[in-house]
């Protein structure tokens, strides 16, 4: 029902955009949140984005990332500008009923997507 891609390995000050692709249903009722979780860490609130389109971004990445979607397409994007070594982790798309930041709040999770930021 939802399936993260678009990892990969950059550069530390690169730019990089993940992909989720939902189905239809989760796509048009729910809200689609991105997290990340490196290694040894709790798996971290990045963005969410609502049925309705509205936006929320965590504080410590809202400068640099960006929650957008595609309506047609059923896709939620992550933009991830100025990427820093610390940004290495696997990204996570989830769907919920509302924009919160608790993993537990999202009951549907695709398989993660690796981003490794080389310093």
């Amino acid at each position: 029902q939802l399936q993260a891609s678009g990892g990969g390995l950059v550069q530390a000050g690169e730019s990089l955009g993940l992909s989720c692709a939902a189905s239809g249903s989760i796509f048009s009722s729910h809200t689609i949140a991105w997290f990340r979780q490196a290694p040894g860490k709790e798996r971290e609130f990045l963005a969410a984005i609502t049925s309705g389109g509205g936006t929320r971004h965590a504080i410590a990445v809202k400068d640099r990332f960006t929650i957008s979607r595609e309506k047609s397409k059923s896709m939620v994007y992550l933009q991830m500008n100025n990427l820093r070594h610390e940004d290495t982790a696997v990204f996570y798309c989830a769907a919920g009923s509302l924009p919160t930041s608790k993993s537990n709040d999202y009951p549907y999770w695709g398989q993660g997507t690796q981003v490794t930021v080389s310093s």
